[in-house]
């Protein structure tokens, strides 16, 4: 296809673009199959102006979907807005409306500060048919009528910040998206952008050990120094106890970021609360610092009074049982249990009283007040001694003990005791103590013995054999005996009780045996009759007691019958027989005597 020959005038461009039949041509021309060349603005200008006229393309692009098909238009004008510094006067205008993309969304400004600026944005919803190269921002000044580009090439971001910037510019931003075709229509933010000195809200940061009662000691220098933050650089004011700081004494020396207050020779009348106040354009922090100052100043001079009479101090070590650290201990008289040396100003004084509440096994209970002077300052706590009555050294059994109730364990059975308590703040313990006036007695208690109850064995049985009788074969002439042991309950000795002679003063019992066994009290024995069964001995089922040739025998259980010179005639069957209460048993033998080979 050939282009048309010399530039096309108005009429003829709309047919173009309409799509009519050009002069010349056989045909109708689609609008779409047209070179980009007959459509720049180079194509377009008038072939001799007399001064260049820039035409600038106005594309509104209609919603998908609507009525009615797009509308071109072209309007021209000489400098304004189409200076040669703005990238939107400088793109060739697009050929159809298609080709360039829609204005961004959502233009808005994310962060301020005294020297830049961040503006974001969202995509277009159209990119056109030729894609997206990027992104242009661009700033105008206010009363200016110029857009200066921030930058020069596209793009391809949706956030940009703008930095160089000066306390006090005020300017309108705006962005458009561009295409090979050509820029867009730009986005404009409403709102006038205005950069000011940003302001930081003071703050205080205390460091964490002033955070709690910072203490000095007279003489010594305070140096306090505290961080804090602002911008710009905040006002600065300290005060003593709400009054404003005595110059003389005190120094402070504030730069951007801290405060330095400091005292080269602390004094008690330095102690109370300091605040710092930080100000900046109606806001303000504020932060307070205790400080306590103790000692004695150089005025003051301590008064050294000698020791109380009987009065001496010794290091002490306690007994074994008792389990109280190694402590210095004032031995004091036993009349009189605690020292009247008054000690300085600041040291606090003795609890008001003390008094003993009760003493049970090894233990006391103990209760006083707290004192009535505290030196100035906090108590730390309180110490509880001890001391026995024998040596009267006191022992430490509790140190910086808060409450003012205690139990004192441990106390050793059979002394006397007697307790002192003294308080304790930052400059010591208390000159003198508060101590009972009555002795805690530590009783030993009784013990009674309760022996468990005796059952008395029942050594009652009837008779019974362990040994029975032996036949047994005598010679004649020689007497011989027969011998069995029969069960009976055993004598019991006074001599194993470690009561010999009480048995000889026992009368022998007829028919039995003295049984001993504990009594009621360890002391005392119980005597009990133990019965032995009745012997009898019989030859061939009869009787023989009475009878001189025999004689019978019976200790400890074996009985024994002794046959004086036997003869022949004295051979049979003899039978031993155990009669009690209970019962009876008896066993048999047979005795041979044998004849002499003489006779």
């Amino acid at each position: 296809m050939c282009p048309p020959q010399g530039p096309l005038e108005t009429r003829q461009l709309r047919r173009l673009l309409a799509g009519s039949r050009l002069p010349g041509e056989s045909g109708l021309l689609n609008h779409r199959s047209l070179p980009l060349s007959l459509l720049s603005p180079k194509r377009l200008q008038p072939p001799q102006p007399p001064q260049p006229l820039t035409l600038h393309f106005h594309v509104k692009v209609m919603r998908a979907g609507a009525g009615g098909g797009g509308r071109q238009s072209c309007q021209g004008a000489v400098g304004g807005e189409g200076s040669a510094a703005s990238p939107f006067t400088t793109t060739p205008a697009p050929a159809f409306p298609s080709d360039v993309p829609s204005a961004p969304l959502l233009l808005a400004v994310e962060d301020v500060s005294d020297s830049s600026v961040t503006v974001s944005w969202e995509p277009p919803e159209s990119l056109g048919r030729l894609g997206l190269q990027g992104y242009v921002l661009e700033l105008r000044r206010e009363g200016a009528l110029d857009w200066e580009p921030v930058n020069v090439r596209p793009m391809m971001v949706t956030q940009l910040t703008v930095r160089n910037l000066a306390v006090g510019d005020k300017f309108f931003v705006r962005v458009a998206a561009v295409s090979s075709a050509g820029a867009g229509p730009p986005a404009v933010l409403e709102q006038l952008v205005h950069i000011q000195e940003t302001i930081e809200a003071p703050k205080i940061r205390v460091p964490r050990h002033l955070r709690q009662t910072y203490i000095r000691q007279v003489g010594e220098s305070i140096n306090l120094q505290i961080p804090f933050q602002g911008n710009p650089k905040p006002q600065v004011l300290w005060t003593h106890n709400g009054h404003a700081l005595d110059s003389q004494r005190v120094s402070v020396r504030t730069g951007d970021q801290d405060s330095i207050l400091f005292i080269r020779s602390a004094q008690r009348s330095d102690s109370g609360c300091y605040e710092l106040t930080v100000q900046l354009k109606g806001l303000e922090a504020k932060a307070a610092v205790n400080i306590l100052v103790i000692g004695m100043g150089p005025g003051e001079a301590r008064a050294e009074l000698p020791p109380a009479p009987g009065l001496m101090v010794k290091r002490v070590r306690p007994r074994e049982s008792d389990r109280s650290p190694i402590v210095l201990g004032v031995g004091l008289p036993r009349a009189q249990p605690s020292s009247s040396l008054s000690g300085p100003a600041e040291k606090p004084g003795p609890p008001s009283s003390i008094r003993l509440l009760d003493v049970w096994s090894c233990n006391a209970a103990l209760e006083w007040t707290p004192p009535q002077d505290t030196g100035n300052t906090e108590l730390l706590g309180y110490t509880v001694q001890k001391a026995d009555e024998k040596t009267g050294r006191w022992f430490t059994v509790l140190e910086r003990y808060h409450p003012t109730t205690c139990t004192v364990s441990d106390l050793i059975v059979g002394n006397s005791y007697s307790f002192r308590v003294f308080s304790e703040n930052l400059c010591g313990l208390s000159a003198s103590a508060a101590a009972t006036k009555e002795l805690a007695h530590i009783v030993k208690t009784d013990v009674v013995a309760k022996p468990k109850s005796f059952v008395e064995r029942d050594f009652s049985e009837a008779p019974s054999f362990t040994q029975p009788l032996a036949d047994h074969t005598s010679t004649p002439g020689y007497s011989t005996q027969l011998s069995c042991s029969v069960r009976a309950s055993p004598k019991v000795r006074a001599g194993a009780l470690g009561l010999q002679s009480f048995q000889t003063t026992l009368p022998k019992p007829e028919g039995g045996l003295w049984g001993l066994h504990p009594g009621p009290h360890p002391s005392q024995l119980s005597l009990t009759l133990l019965p032995q069964p009745k012997i009898i001995w019989m030859k061939n089922k009869m009787d023989i007691q009475g009878n001189p040739k025999y004689r019978a025998l019976s200790e400890q259980g074996v009985c024994t019958l002794e046959i004086r010179k036997p003869s022949p005639f004295d051979s049979g069957v003899y039978t031993c027989k155990a009669i009690n209460v209970l019962g009876e048993a008896s066993v048999d033998c047979r005795l041979e005597v044998k004849a002499s080979a003489t006779h």
